[in-house]
């Protein structure tokens, strides 16, 4: 370690249970975080604060103004230019610490590039706000026997447990099946700024411990708050896992390896009035060329990342890897007939 690292991270490495050697431990380690939304950004500003040594940044979504309530890492001029939200993180995260390296990915994870984003890394971050993705998470974990510490929080309401694959139970034996319905998000209820700051810094701890080796000291528990009436929580998680669930129990991957029916993956966003199109495999898209067949047709903003199109009372935004966000409905058959109009050729 560099000696101005030494100065960096004295305090750290005064706390007895990390020390020179916990942190050579961090320095060494690859991160992944998935969701650079409220939970991402703090989590993202703990690791690259706390010195770890390769992080990737995955983020879908680009900076909206309502998102500066409680997103840490964005301000107004990221939310004017519709910076996406891994580009604006990676560029605040850079500034922090340079020593650490960082890589943003503009996109989705999803059944079809999961375990090329997140099986080399040592730890996996949940910065998500989404159900169908955690479950995907929990299976490349699964697969690849890789730790990550799930995070979720909604209007003064919050858990988080560390999943440790083939010790602990996963997150399909304590959630076996994903939800009925769209559920409570912060598109629908709301959230306050300091229960995501709170979750979020239990899940950076809980990577601390896991990157330095003091498994130990994990938290044992699911733990579960309520910040505003002052509830806490605790499920006892140490029996270990179920034999009956199908990911470490069984060995049974399906969110990881859907049937493929069709060429694009349409999905309604939770309370976004938003539905997404991912393009199986992926495409290349150049926005420029894009920009100048959108400008006959109306309004147009675009910038390094994506292109955001006005038709009418929606708005379609196109990024480089040829996913769509279709805003203004949640109803797929609409988002299918106008990506069959504008995008699909």
């Amino acid at each position: 370690m560099e000696p101005n690292q030494n100065a960096r991270y004295s305090r750290q490495m005064l706390f007895p249970p990390i020390g020179p050697s916990g942190q050579e431990k961090l320095s060494g380690s690859r991160v992944a975080i998935v969701g650079l939304g409220a939970l991402g950004t703090v989590l993202a500003n703990h690791m690259v604060r706390g010195g770890v040594g390769y992080l990737r940044c995955i983020d879908r979504d680009f900076v909206e103004t309502s998102n500066l309530q409680r997103q840490m890492l964005y301000d107004e001029e990221d939310a004017r230019n519709h910076m996406p939200k891994a580009v604006a993180a990676a560029d605040k995260l850079k500034k922090m610490n340079s020593s650490v390296t960082i890589e943003p990915i503009v996109g989705d994870v999803h059944a079809y590039n999961a375990e090329e984003l997140l099986s080399d890394v040592d730890i996996i971050l949940d910065g998500t706000d989404n159900f169908q993705i955690r479950y995907l998470l929990n299976d490349v974990a699964v697969k690849h026997r890789i730790p990550w510490v799930y995070g979720g929080a909604v209007s003064s309401r919050g858990m988080f447990a560390a999943i440790r694959p083939y010790v602990t139970p996963c997150y399909r034996c304590l959630f076996p099946d994903p939800p009925a319905g769209r559920g409570e998000t912060c598109d629908t209820v709301g959230v306050i700024g300091p229960i995501v700051h709170i979750v979020a810094s239990y899940q950076a701890a809980e990577a601390l411990k896991l990157m330095v080796g003091a498994e130990h000291h994990l938290n044992p528990y699911l733990e579960q708050f309520e910040l505003w009436t002052n509830r806490h929580m605790q499920m006892d998680i140490r029996q270990g896992k179920h034999p009956d669930c199908p990911a470490c129990g069984k060995g049974e991957f399906e969110f990881l390896y859907p049937a493929a029916d069709s060429l694009e993956v349409f999905t309604a966003l939770c309370g976004r009035d938003t539905v997404q199109i991912t393009p199986r495999g992926g495409r290349s898209v150049n926005l420029e060329e894009e920009e100048n067949v959108f400008r006959r047709i109306g309004k147009v903003e675009r910038n390094p990342f994506l292109l955001r199109f006005h038709v009418g009372d929606y708005a379609l935004v196109l990024f480089k890897d040829g996913r769509v966000l279709v805003q203004g409905t949640q109803d797929i058959d609409i988002a299918k007939s106008l990506y069959a109009k504008y995008i699909s050729h």
